[in-house]
């Protein structure tokens, strides 16, 4: 289910694509194995469609990506994270609404 406007993450471009972005970033940190976090991408999708340009949305896989899953404490997934001006703005832990999402993005954009 991967989609051209959901960014695939990895430790290499992390810094570029979410760190040093002018828009705020949605990061989903998954694993392939984690069922919950299949159950978010559809979620991930949405929200990649509904705010467009306004925001990215990424993903990045814990099991590949090791060093930015340790350096943001990440113990559970699905974990999302969304960063705004290369900090990190709002924390969720395991599966969550759209509306839950969508919420903390208008409030960061408005």
């Amino acid at each position: 289910m991967d989609s051209e406007k959901v960014l695939t993450l990895t430790d290499e471009n992390f810094e570029h694509e979410v760190l040093q972005s002018v828009v705020p970033v949605v990061v989903d940190f998954w694993a392939e194995w984690c069922m919950p976090c299949r159950m978010l991408a559809p979620t991930l999708h949405e929200l990649a469609e509904d705010y467009g340009e306004r925001i990215k949305v990424g993903k990045i896989d814990t099991d590949a990506n090791r060093n930015i899953s340790l350096k943001y404490g990440i113990s559970a997934i699905p974990t999302v994270i969304i960063f705004k001006s290369g900090e990190l703005a709002k924390r969720f832990v395991g599966l969550q609404t759209k509306q839950i999402f969508a919420a903390a993005l208008d409030e960061l954009l408005a």
